[in-house]
């Protein structure tokens, strides 16, 4: 067997995995959530009937009880069919994981599971993958077929920058799709400049942050003088993690980023929640769904 002919059997493999494992997630926990939480385009005209006791006045179809001399009323359904945006951050920072998985195999797992909530629903999926260019736009299809290619994607992308910049990436999603759609912007959000476009954004689309970390960027345990890089840069630095100061200095430096990603999104108005590489996904997946579902 080929090299080449190898490595796609690997690659349906992983694909055959992550299909089993997300649909499953999707079929049985976050199907119902994902329907309540995320809204359609709005409310279309369905039929006409006649009036029953608790119905409201302000529905009432004056000129079909008029013609019929019994009062009638006009019945109106949410329109279901979105489309929903994958904004993914396939920076170089994504290959980081100090233990159960990377940052690139959490948010694969992720987009899959809610691409497959999106098509359950009837929506259309597309994905926009970006580092500090956009790499690659995957225009929004409806079908199983356009998931799994999307999880390919996902699982074998190479992209041609190291860095990050969010700012760009929105910039090309606000100048691409044009109607209101649902948009899963799923980033460590280590990138600065990105407030404004993300706040006009949001004002046009109904955008949802999902920052992906992991433990280590946060503490580092005392292991003695390592060597730390900077994925995007290729810039290293040993660290000297028996000092307790600096352990303490770079717990104090991650929390005060943290604390101004959550001040970026509250100011925005975007809805945020922090998934781990150590953890599983679905707690904080679902609670952000019930939250926005209460919100309705």
């Amino acid at each position: 067997m080929s090299t080449r002919s190898r490595n796609t059997q690997d690659l349906l493999k992983k694909v055959r995995k992550i299909e089993i494992k997300s649909k499953g997630l999707s079929n049985q926990i976050f199907s119902g959530e994902y329907h309540s939480a995320f809204k359609g385009r709005g409310m279309a005209f369905s039929e006409v009937r006649e009036y029953q006791i608790g119905d409201e006045i302000r529905s009432i179809d004056w000129n079909v009880t008029a013609r019929f001399g019994a009062p009638y009323i006009k019945v109106f359904e949410e329109e279901r069919e979105m489309t929903v945006m994958l904004l993914v951050d396939v920076s170089a920072s994504k290959n980081f994981g100090s233990k159960k998985q990377l940052k690139q195999d959490l948010t694969t797992e992720l987009c899959a599971v809610l691409a497959f909530s999106a098509i359950q629903n009837n929506d259309k999926v597309g994905v926009l993958f970006f580092s500090d260019q956009v790499e690659k736009f995957i225009p929004p299809k409806k079908g199983k077929s356009h998931i799994l290619m999307i999880i390919r994607e996902l699982i074998d992308f190479k992209p041609e920058s190291k860095g990050t910049n969010i700012q760009e990436a929105l910039r090309y999603f606000n100048s691409a799709i044009k109607k209101r759609c649902t948009a899963f912007l799923i980033s460590d959000f280590l990138s600065d400049g990105y407030e404004d476009l993300l706040k006009i954004s949001n004002r046009k689309h109904d955008l949802v942050a999902l920052q992906i970390f992991d433990e280590r960027e946060t503490e580092i345990p005392n292991v003695g003088l390592i060597q730390l890089k900077d994925a995007e840069t290729g810039k290293n630095i040993w660290f000297n993690s028996w000092s307790k100061k600096n352990r303490t200095n770079f717990k104090a430096n991650a929390l005060a980023q943290q604390g101004k990603i959550k001040d970026i999104m509250r100011r925005s108005g975007v809805d945020h929640t922090r998934l781990a590489t150590h953890e599983s996904y679905i707690q904080p997946l679902m609670t952000l769904f019930k939250r926005r579902g209460s919100k309705r």
